[in-house]
């Protein structure tokens, strides 16, 4: 009874003070860093395209299954440059998907699936490809890279998007040309 008479006796401002404590105690803690994304093995033996293209575009994974990103990375390539396998497997599929010529290869020993386009398969579906082995050819045109030519290589768990960078060991993505230095008496 003590206690109603109290709440009675204050001013509504006060009231609602007291009632709400926690509005008051500052901005809520920050919310734990988001982990990191999942990364492939490195079982890739070479660039699908090039020696060593330009990346004209670099994966963005979505915040969300069907929300905005780039689910791949865009490789700079001239029309009819030979496409090939990553890595060791077997063709998935080899056709045209909204009219753009599409491979891709489930790879060996993983649940992994590759995929470039735009490209005209060399390739039938079933057909086992070993790393470095040509799966078709860069079709010329298509909007994806603008003016450029570009093949777009992604990489899938089940339904996953991953970057297809990850595939490729540490020493395949950076090597640039050789250069010897001097031998020092």
């Amino acid at each position: 009874m003590r206690r109603t008479a109290l709440w009675t006796a204050l001013p509504l401002g006060w009231a609602v003070i007291a009632l709400m404590p926690l509005a008051w105690a500052g901005p809520p803690p920050p919310a734990p860093p988001a982990p990191p994304p999942p990364r492939a093995p490195a079982i890739g033996r070479a660039w699908p395209v090039g020696v060593r293209p330009p990346v004209l575009r670099g994966w963005e994974p979505p915040t969300t299954v069907y929300g905005a990103g780039h689910r791949g990375v865009d490789l700079g390539a001239p029309a009819g440059a030979p496409v090939r396998a990553v890595a060791a497997g077997r063709v998935f599929f080899a056709g045209r998907v909204a009219g753009r010529g599409v491979v891709s290869v489930a790879l060996a020993g993983t649940d992994l699936r590759v995929t470039y386009e735009p490209v005209r398969p060399s390739v039938e579906k079933g057909d086992r490809v070993a790393a470095g082995e040509v799966v078709g050819a860069v079709e010329p045109g298509g909007a994806h890279c603008g003016t450029a030519t570009c093949v777009h290589w992604g990489l899938l768990r089940g339904q996953t998007y991953l970057d297809p960078l990850s595939l490729l060991p540490p020493w395949l993505l950076n090597s640039g040309p050789s250069r010897l230095l001097p031998v020092m008496p």
